[in-house]
Formats: structure tokens, sequence, C-alpha cells
């Protein structure tokens, strides 16, 4: 047993308990140190599974009321297979790839070049606000394939060569291009991860209720969607922000350069 101190209040909590918190802190290091994502997953909910007690594969305890114990290889291969359909997006990979070959690199960079307003950071901003769009329509979109390297980094390019004065995508400077490609995750990520909770019948609303219940706290989808209304504007307003901060540092760039 180990006691910590809150203030004037004491407690005792089991070091056990805190031990369950490993595969956080697991998670948090191994993306810190870039380390491959399914990889840093995976060994954070073996670790977290053994520190909870639970063994690596099923069991049968006669003893027990619940004389079947699932293991924690069998939760994960139970969980791959009820969520399989998360993998459908490789199927859309070849159309993509075709698309590409006929130039859709080409044409969407040509377009964003024909709209005099556009500058890297407002096509961020108008494409958060898309994904936003879509989470509420309950839409799925496989934005970093789907979206992101066939449309939005070349529209990112072509908007980049006016701010920059370049006379073609080979003339922007590379850690430009590579800081345009973070925008472009960042802005993709933003809107994906919180939109996804802007609607009631999205998997990440139904899991997080589900549980909850399961646990013994009673609440409805429509009550989360609403707690994450104010969390999902915030990230609107910040990478609003983030992303005109953006377009400043690369047409300070551009007229340095020039």
């Amino acid at each position: 047993m180990v006691r910590i101190s809150t203030g004037y209040w004491w407690r005792t909590v089991n070091l056990t308990d805190l031990l369950k918190l490993s595969g956080v802190a697991i998670v948090i290091i191994g993306l810190a140190l870039r380390l491959r994502t399914a990889f840093v997953v995976v060994t954070a909910a073996l670790v977290t599974g053994i520190a909870a007690g639970l063994p690596l594969l099923s069991q049968d305890l006669p003893n027990l009321a619940d004389p079947r114990r699932e293991g924690i290889i069998n939760m994960l291969g139970r969980a791959f297979t009820e969520y399989r359909y998360m993998t459908l997006f490789i199927i859309t990979l070849p159309a993509i790839g075709l698309s590409e070959r006929y130039g859709l690199q080409e044409q969407s960079a040509a377009f964003i070049r024909r709209i005099a307003a556009a500058t890297v950071g407002r096509l961020q901003v108008v494409y958060q606000l898309f994904r936003v769009l879509v989470g509420i329509l309950g839409v799925r979109v496989n934005g970093h394939a789907a979206f992101v390297r066939p449309l939005i980094f070349p529209m990112s390019i072509g908007a980049a060569e006016a701010e920059t004065g370049a006379k073609s995508a080979d003339d922007v400077p590379e850690d430009t291009v590579e800081k345009i490609k973070a925008a472009n995750s960042a802005s993709e990520n933003y809107g994906n991860f919180y939109e996804q909770n802007l609607n009631p019948v999205q998997a990440g609303i139904l899991l997080v209720a589900s549980t909850l219940n399961g646990l013994g706290s009673t609440v409805s989808t429509f009550e989360l969607v609403l707690f994450a209304i104010p969390i999902a504007t915030i990230s609107i307003i910040l990478g609003a922000i983030q992303f005109t901060l953006f377009d400043r540092r690369i047409q300070r760039k551009g007229i340095a350069k020039a």
C-alpha cells in the first residue's frame, strides 16, 4: 500500500491500482519516441491486462460463478474480428492510385491556384470544418488515404506557390513542404478526432455509452454529444489560430526569399 497526500486530506491507494494505469504511460512514451503505433497499443494492452490480473489466454475456472475467464489475447482477437469493417478503407487504395496516375494531384493543384484568396492556412481551416460537417452527418471519411494525400496536400502546395512566390511546386522550399504535410495531418486529425463524437450513432460514442452503462452509470448518446460540442468548437477555434499563424510564417519566408 502507498499513501498519497492530496492537500490536507490523506487517502490510501493500492499500488496495484496505480500499475493498471501503466498502459497510459506506455502509449505516451511510445508515441513520443515515434515507435510503431500498433506495437505500442498492443504492448500497452498486454501490460495493463497483466497488471489487472487477467490471464493471457482464456481459462476455464470451475470454482468461480463465471466459469469462463477471457484472456487478453482472446480479447484482442475478438475485438479485431468484431471491428474488422474498419479495414475496409483498403479497398479504396487502388481507386486512389489510379486517380493519381491520371493526374488527380495536378488538377487539384491547378484548381486551387485559380482561387486568389486561397492560402495554405485557410485551406486547412476549410478542410477541418469539412471533416466536422461530415462527422455531424455520420459520414465516415478515411481522411489521410482518401483526401489528404491525393487532394489536400497538392492543393496546399499549389496555394504555397503563390504565397512563397515559387514558379512551380519544385521551387517550394523543402522545409516548407514538410511543414505543410504536418499542417495537413493536423487539420485531418483535429477534424477527425473531435467530429466522431458529434453524432449519436458513431462508433466512438456508442462505445463510450455502452462502457459507462455497463459500469452502472446511465448515460445516453445524446448527452455525450452535448458534452462533445464545446470541445469540438474549441478545437476549431484553436486550429484556425494555428493555421493563420502558419500562413504568416509562410508569407514572411516568401517575402524574405524575394
